[in-house]
């Protein structure tokens, strides 16, 4: 009996000159922002809604709806008495009825009659654990476009379309107004945010360093470097290699918030590299057999297939070093395990 064994062998040999994904944090950027948010004819949907953030948590919240402005951090809800709620209360619903004209006023000047419109004010402050005030701000939008900020600078209002244009002349003559708008966005506001940091710096002001994988669906797809579970949100994410930052065939990813309030962000690298195919075809003229007892003859076909695979290995790896040399592939070891170092300069702030 003739035993003929048909082997195929495929050797997929990928290397790669990967960089190293590197994870920076950056001075700390504290921020208080109020969103009023005015709607028309969306079903099941509040017409007025108020939210404040402190650096990009949810800390308060109103709607139409409930008509109850509510704490929505634990420390908001010790902190400040029932008294607070009543008031603040009382001063956003006077607000709704002022926006709920608001967006009947804009629907008239852009020629609308009726529909769903969405307006929205967006203001606030920034602050800076090194270099202190940074930014105060007021931008105003109508159905996803821009209709007017607040310059604190020169303490003007910009208007950005036609429409805009009568409110930017009519609250510029209230100087009062502006100086008051000015001194709440450089001020009151940052002394606001300070409290607020204090208040609640168990979480706002908590340093937690990112978890870090390298992650990567397919030979040919890009390398992602996924950085997660980091607070506060500022981090940088990036590749270098042999001590130089790569910019070219990298693309960052935005920085997302996580459930559990801590967030994520994501580089991905293009792989350039050196991808060949080596295959080996083995045949019955090259498999050795004898006659005789069939178990003995199957045990030394087994090991004869397994010297064979050693030589096929010891071939094709002679057959890569000569391919590199010819191409002037310069030798390197290939990178079997990537190591993604984390360098996370974290520390507390005390106010």
């Amino acid at each position: 009996m003739c035993v003929c064994i048909y082997i195929y062998i495929y050797i997929y040999i990928y290397i790669y000159f990967l960089p190293l994904c590197f994870t920076l944090s950056v001075t700390v950027k504290h921020s208080l922002r109020y969103f009023y948010t005015t709607s028309s004819e969306i079903p099941a949907f509040p017409e007025f809604v108020d939210m404040g953030m402190v650096n990009d948590q949810v800390i308060s919240h109103y709607d139409s709806i409930t008509k109850r402005k509510v704490p929505k951090q634990s420390w908001m809800e010790t902190v400040f008495d029932q008294q607070y709620w009543d008031s603040t209360t009382e001063n956003l619903r006077g607000a709704e009825s002022v926006f709920k004209t608001n967006i009947q006023i804009a629907q008239k000047r852009f020629n609308q009659t009726g529909g769903i419109h969405i307006s929205q004010d967006m203001y606030g402050c920034t602050w800076d654990d090194e270099t202190g005030f940074t930014e105060g701000f007021h931008h105003i939008g109508y159905d996803g476009q821009d209709l007017l900020a607040f310059d604190v600078k020169t303490a003007t209002w910009i208007a950005s379309v036609p429409q805009a244009l009568h409110s930017k002349m009519k609250w510029e003559m209230d100087l009062s107004s502006i100086e008051s708008k000015k001194s709440y966005l450089t001020q009151d506001c940052i002394e606001w945010l300070k409290k607020y940091l204090d208040y609640g710096k168990t979480t706002l002001q908590r340093t937690v360093p990112p978890s870090v994988s390298l992650l990567q669906k397919t030979p040919s797809s890009p390398v992602t470097c996924h950085a997660t579970g980091f607070y506060p949100s500022g981090i940088m994410v990036s590749w270098q290699k042999d001590g130089q930052e790569q910019h070219e065939d990298v693309e960052n990813g935005e920085t997302l918030p996580n459930d559990d309030g801590t967030f994520q962000r994501s580089t991905h690298l293009k792989v350039t590299g050196i991808k060949e195919d080596f295959i080996k075809v083995l045949t019955e003229f090259e498999i050795q057999t004898n006659w005789g007892d069939p178990a003995p003859n199957i045990i030394l076909i087994i090991g004869r297939v397994v010297a064979l695979l050693l030589v096929v290995v010891v071939v094709v790896g002679v057959v890569i070093w000569k391919m590199k040399s010819k191409k002037g592939v310069r030798s390197e070891r290939p990178l079997s395990i990537v190591i993604c170092r984390i360098h996370c300069h974290l520390r507390h702030y005390q106010l």
